[in-house]
């Protein structure tokens, strides 16, 4: 039968992912708890190929949560406690600009494209879920 994801949402190396519509914005622990109630969690990025294939299903006009945040002082980390790893970063030029801003969404920059931005987590923005895939 091969591997599968729930309805609507869009497989990709060993994961699905999704972009939830049923609520529209939320701050980003809101996020990470909406996505935890399908069984999955704010996407987590590894590589340019994912960095691609996630904006590639992504609206250019709006920001996305991710599931990264800094813990305090510039330490970074995944909700799935994966390593964070400085060489496979997409942060935007300038960025991570704020102590303040602990909380990291990605949006389009016109004229040059995807990339991570830290802002206030009671900021209210759309969101990215991820879960591994099922084997049938």
């Amino acid at each position: 039968m091969g591997s599968m994801c729930p309805k609507d949402w869009k497989l990709f190396g060993s994961h699905c992912y999704l972009v939830p519509t049923v609520f529209s914005s939320a701050s980003w622990n809101k996020s990470e708890e909406n996505c935890s109630r399908m069984g999955a969690h704010l996407v987590v990025i590894h590589s340019q190929e994912e960095q691609d294939f996630i904006t590639g299903i992504l609206d250019i006009h709006a920001a996305y949560f991710i599931g990264l945040w800094d813990t305090g002082h510039r330490q970074w980390q995944w909700v799935d406690q994966t390593p964070y790893e400085e060489s496979v970063t997409f942060w935007h030029n300038g960025e991570p600009s704020s102590d303040n801003e602990k909380c990291v969404t990605v949006y389009y920059r016109r004229n040059i494209g995807w990339g991570w931005n830290d802002i206030s987590c009671n900021l209210k923005q759309k969101s990215v879920c991820q879960m591994k895939k099922i084997n049938l």
